[in-house]
């Protein structure tokens, strides 16, 4: 074991430590973590550990649900810098004159949102539970969805419900165009597409499957295909292949890279156990309050 991954090992158990990662995270981040997963995989996982300290391997947002769900616990990003673009396409004073357009309207916030904006929301949700939790509510509520349109508009298909969406987007989703995919296609005819519903609509029609990253990850441990395109951000293939050795996955695009998530490398993991770097992540109790409302409408929704 090289010397650096031998030291978080070490700081781990000695500070009873637990490293969660996002499937978007450098391999190597990925490889020391003891959980990988989706935004609502680590949502949930968050909630479970016994762990005092709580090392987040993501971006901003994610490290301050983990906070948000877990008030007693000491939750550390090793790399404050990084953000979330999507996340911060709304503010909180937006957000406010947005429901007094449409008064009576539920606010359903995607968790690419800020703290500010999950404590203004009535319900939060994931890419892997929108449908579902969308599906519950009754067919005449009015539901104002913040802040990425496209998986908005892709819960509106999946739903035939008619929201109001917010202008938001992912920068890195929308670089996966059709032709992109017809290009792939076209060199590897055999594979499924597995597109994230963050992708524009019109890359969205020509996948087989529109998934989370998480529900890439189960869909294709239980199908009977060999090859896939991948068309989301291209971390989640280190995961697909150790999960999946006999397979073989593809990026239908290299330029399906968020700069945020690659942020973080084992130096300042290692760094941030040793209290050396990273930022322990405070959320205001007001706020906290708030935001773990709709966290906690969206876990008890998704069971």
């Amino acid at each position: 074991m090289p010397p650096l991954i031998q030291n978080i090992q070490t700081l781990k158990r000695k500070k009873n430590a637990v490293i969660l990662a996002h499937t978007y995270q450098p391999a190597e981040v990925q490889d020391v973590a003891d959980y990988v997963g989706d935004s609502y995989g680590l949502s949930v996982e968050a909630t479970k550990t016994k762990a005092d300290i709580i090392i987040f391997c993501g971006v901003m947002f994610m490290a301050e649900t983990a906070a948000i769900l877990n008030p007693k616990k000491q939750v550390i990003i090793p790399e404050p810098g990084a953000g979330c673009p999507m996340a911060d396409m709304i503010t909180a004073e937006e957000l406010v004159e947005l429901k007094k357009k449409h008064p009576g309207h539920l606010v359903i916030c995607y968790v690419n949102s800020t703290a500010d904006i999950k404590a203004l929301s009535d319900i939060c949700c994931t890419s892997s539970n929108a449908v579902k939790i969308v599906s519950q509510l009754p067919k005449e509520q009015g539901i104002i969805f913040v802040p990425d349109k496209h998986l908005g508009g892709w819960v509106q298909e999946k739903t035939g419900r008619t929201m109001v969406l917010w202008d938001g987007f992912c920068p890195t989703h929308v670089r996966v165009m059709p032709d992109m995919i017809k290009q792939a296609k076209a060199l590897h005819p055999d594979a499924a597409v597995l597109i994230h519903p963050e992708a524009p609509k019109a890359s969205r029609y020509l996948a087989d499957q529109v998934l989370s990253t998480g529900g890439m990850c189960d869909f294709v441990k239980k199908d009977g295909g060999s090859e896939y395109l991948i068309a989301t951000e291209t971390g989640i293939i280190h995961t697909l292949q150790k999960q999946n050795p006999a397979k073989k996955f593809y990026p239908v695009t290299e330029h399906a890279l968020c700069p945020n998530m690659k942020k973080t490398s084992l130096e300042l993991v290692a760094e941030a156990l040793e209290g050396a770097a990273g930022q322990v992540v405070s959320v205001p109790p007001d706020i906290a309050e708030k935001a773990r409302r709709s966290l906690t409408r969206m876990l008890e929704m998704s069971r």
